[in-house]
């Protein structure tokens, strides 16, 4: 059987119409499928691949540390090099205070031993989200997440969450003494880029700090240089008390983390012992990949011309069909009038050499989230097929 059956008679499928492209190859912000076409990737295999894909020192640093071992040992027991010094690098990213790492395998996973975290360290039980959130798809991020039609189907989910409005200030009172947590994304992602003002943010700062809430910001998909800065709450003049992050944090290997105060992170080594466990979490090659990924963005440089080159897909990216275009640095969102005209839109371009997406809470926006090494003459290119397929689409 060719692999496209084994593909459909074997793995689990996740919707009734997969893309269905076969990738035999990628490199920087290209993939080459099996047929010869050549494909622009604009959302980084949903915002993993910051650096490219296949991005040299990248690959370099997994070759090396294939060479010396892989797995060893369950999460925090051996000390292993690629761990301890990735989550020094992420430290050294960070204020002070946010100075302890927990690695695990993905955002979701990150979000699952925070929500924990949380109710170990406070005491406490209830959780505050916001609508149109997504934080994950296990049980207890998708207790948190912020669409009931996702949610519906697998009740009972964690009790005593609460959902709020993000970037609403009224919304901010329903934080009281009894959360435990409020989990926000700095900037919404698949709402369709919502990015709240610096005022808000604060307030929600100065409200958790008032009745002891943590605050947990998920940069799943905003950290690691995606929106300009290297974390995206740096715009808004506040520190988290715990920090999520993953995606792009490995350079396309599976990794994500949760980052908090020493003092908080602590409360996981008794009452019980061995409070959070994780097996592959931490996995020195895909530590070794992420220290890697971290260094080339900031030795590289790559922080530098992101708002540049969201700027010039702004100004290319003009046609009546395109109502709006909301972004925070290469985190961007092309709004049309429907999913109906979106989706023969992003057919149009995957058939021209564009690969782009929708937004789960957003159907009729586009998604471009391209990697942060693309060029000035690869956004031209893209933004060429882009308008050409509108073009062909709508006449």
């Amino acid at each position: 059987m060719s692999t496209r059956q084994l593909f459909l008679q074997h793995q689990a499928q996740t919707s009734d119409f997969p893309l269905m492209i076969e990738i035999e190859k990628a490199e920087g912000v290209y993939m080459y499928g099996s047929e010869g076409h050549r494909y622009l990737d604009l959302i980084s295999g949903i915002g993993v691949s910051n650096v490219g894909h296949r991005h040299p020192r990248v690959v370099r640093a997994i070759q090396e540390q294939l060479d010396k071992y892989m797995h060893l040992m369950v999460y925090g027991e051996f000390v292993q090099g690629p761990q301890a010094k990735l989550a020094h690098a992420l430290c050294s990213t960070l204020p002070a205070r946010l100075n302890n790492v927990y690695l695990l395998n993905s955002g979701t996973e990150a979000v699952e031993g925070a929500l924990k975290l949380a109710k170990r360290y406070t005491g406490r039980t209830e959780l505050i989200s916001c609508r149109n959130a997504y934080h994950g798809s296990t049980q207890g991020a998708l207790s948190v997440n912020g669409s009931e039609s996702f949610k519906n189907a697998f009740r009972p989910l964690l009790p005593d969450t609460r959902l709020i409005n993000h970037g609403v200030v009224e919304d901010l009172q329903h934080i009281t003494t009894r959360t435990a947590a409020v989990i926000i994304e700095t900037v919404q992602g698949e709402a369709g880029i919502r990015v709240p003002n610096k005022a808000y943010m604060q307030q929600l700062r100065a409200r958790c700090t008032e009745v002891g809430a943590l605050l947990m910001l998920d940069e799943i998909q905003t950290g690691f240089g995606r929106t300009g800065t290297f974390w995206a709450f740096e715009q808004f003049g506040i520190e988290p008390d715990v920090l999520l992050c993953a995606k792009g944090m490995g350079g396309g290997m599976p990794i994500g983390a949760f980052i908090a105060p020493q003092e908080i992170m602590s409360v996981f080594k008794n009452d019980p012992i061995l409070g959070h466990l994780t097996t592959f979490g931490g996995h020195p090659v895909s530590c070794a990949a992420s220290l890697a990924t971290l260094q080339t963005i900031l030795e590289e440089n790559l922080l530098a011309d992101v708002e540049k080159k969201a700027e010039l897909f702004k100004q290319l990216l003009v046609h009546p069909s395109i109502k709006n275009i909301r972004n925070c640095g290469l985190m961007m969102a092309a709004e049309f009038e429907s999913f109906d005209v979106l989706k023969l839109v992003i057919d149009k371009a995957i058939l021209n050499g564009v690969l782009t997406d929708w937004f789960l809470f957003c159907d009729n926006s586009m998604r471009i989230a391209p990697p942060l090494t693309i060029t000035e003459n690869q956004i031209l290119e893209a933004c060429e097929i882009i308008l050409r397929s509108i073009d062909e689409v709508l006449g």
